[in-house]
């Protein structure tokens, strides 16, 4: 398709690149885990939403640059936009697997609520407290923990909806987050959780149970990098930079033995076709770590970050914050499991700093100490909360 240049800022077309790119991946393992064409669709139309925006991008960056000190600074921010757009395209290629019904294996959907963040559905029931009222009026996410990306209403769809969104009796919500809010928002929604078959326990673990566990990891540290690495030029971070490299390093690792289990599982089933899915998502996941590692290699190379880039991190729908427990902070001492932090902020933890030590994707056991430096990722509100927890007075939450 020809897209028509429209002027519009350089800064408004990276913001809703990161956004759509991060609300297609939510969609496209939504689309997996319901076998859902509509939603399947909806990530191919956000493709081309992408497409005239990575045009809007360079043409941009084009204009912008007037001397060779501008233009290698727009070179850093148009490398940022193309490891969103490739993250968009891996999303979109997943989809077309739905399309195409390509099979994935039953236990795959099975284990998906053992990821770190889970998509899950409800039902908003006659007398929820979120019927006739808004998403941001309740402060769903920062209540419950769980972001709402898609709502189904009657035939219709509701994708990325936002603060001014208002939910009816009858609507499907479909969100992602930690899976101790499934519980809480599908009490506001006045539903329960839905039932979910469990995995047989067998004497062994065969070699597909391995490789649909490692597809779960793999899921949980490609996510995580691209979170770190926005991390890494938001704070021009070097040492968290270089943890983005070792993650994707990782991840390399993780599919060599992931494709050898698949090829094992393959001697031992009827039809091998129900593998096919597996092959595509670990190609999906090594995808999104590939993407975050060109965002950082921004940073590694000493490419200058302008200051537009902060404002693109803290303008988008998923912000990402850093700020310091203080002694009088209730968390002191506490485990991120005792407090249930993703759940009352709805802010994801994904590093912290400990003198000169850092603890990447802290666990549920790990105890906050005073003087730690929390690095989030979550909505606005969240990040209210949890400053207010780490002990300091709301007013202006830290850059």
């Amino acid at each position: 398709m020809e897209h028509e240049y429209q002027p519009i800022s350089f800064k408004d077309v990276l913001i809703e690149m990161k956004d759509i790119s991060e609300l297609m991946v939510d969609l496209s393992y939504s689309a997996i885990l319901f076998d859902s064409k509509e939603i399947a669709l909806e990530v191919i139309n956000l493709e081309e939403s992408m497409n005239k925006l990575v045009y809007q991008a360079r043409i941009q960056s084009f204009l912008s640059a007037r001397r060779v000190e501008e233009a290698e600074a727009m070179s850093g921010m148009l490398q940022v936009a193309e490891a969103a757009e490739r993250i968009a395209n891996s999303a979109s290629d997943i989809a077309k697997l739905i399309l195409k019904d390509i099979r994935f294996p039953a236990r795959l959907k099975r284990v998906f609520p053992e990821a770190e963040e889970i998509v899950t559905r409800v039902i908003v029931n006659q007398g929820s407290e979120l019927v006739h009222q808004t998403l941001g009026s309740l402060k769903v996410q920062s209540t419950t923990g769980m972001q709402v990306i898609a709502i189904r209403r009657g035939k219709g769809w509701i994708y990325d909806p936002d603060k001014t969104t208002g939910v009816e009796n009858g609507d499907i919500l479909i969100a992602r987050g930690p899976e101790a809010g499934e519980e809480i928002l599908a009490e506001m929604a006045g539903s329960g959780v839905g039932s979910r078959v469990e995995v047989p326990v067998a004497g062994e673990v065969d070699d597909l149970d391995r490789a649909v566990g490692l597809i779960i990891e793999m899921k949980n540290l490609s996510e995580l990098s691209v979170g770190l690495a926005y991390t890494a030029l938001l704070f021009n971070n070097k040492e968290v930079a270089h943890e983005v490299v070792a993650l994707d390093s990782t991840l390399d690792d993780m599919r060599y033995d992931l494709d050898l289990w698949i090829l094992e599982s393959a001697r031992k089933i009827d039809d091998v076709r129900n593998l096919r899915g597996l092959l595509y998502m670990s190609s999906f996941a090594q995808a999104i770590s590939d993407s975050a590692h060109s965002i950082v290699d921004v940073l590694l190379r000493d490419i200058e970050i302008p200051p537009i880039f902060k404002k693109i991190v803290r303008e988008s729908d998923e912000i990402i914050t850093r700020m310091s427990v203080l002694a009088s902070s209730p968390l002191v001492g506490k485990t991120l499991k005792e407090m249930s932090l993703a759940t009352v902020t709805g802010m994801v933890v994904l590093a912290i700093k400990r003198g000169d030590r850092w603890v990447y994707r802290p666990g549920k056991s790990v105890r906050l100490e005073s003087g730690d430096i929390i690095t989030a990722k979550g909505r606005r509100d969240g990040e209210c909360r949890l400053y207010e927890l780490a002990g300091h007075i709301v007013d202006e939450p830290e850059e």
